[in-house]
């Protein structure tokens, strides 16, 4: 029998990487993914590849 459920995708997000932060940061990135109107996972994703770009790595 066939798999039942979602197919996969083409750029799926095998990993998980769990962090902790102040209540502070916490409410700035809250705030920022609302005014923006994306996820957590999203933003903090699109963090990393503007600091990655800014150290050229």
């Amino acid at each position: 029998m066939a798999r039942t459920g979602r197919p996969k995708g083409t750029n799926n997000k095998e990993i998980i990487c769990s962090m902790r932060m102040d209540a502070a940061t916490k409410d700035r990135l809250e705030a920022y993914c609302k005014k923006m109107n994306m996820a957590k996972s999203e933003a903090l994703r699109h963090a990393i590849d503007l600091l990655a770009e800014e150290a050229k790595c």
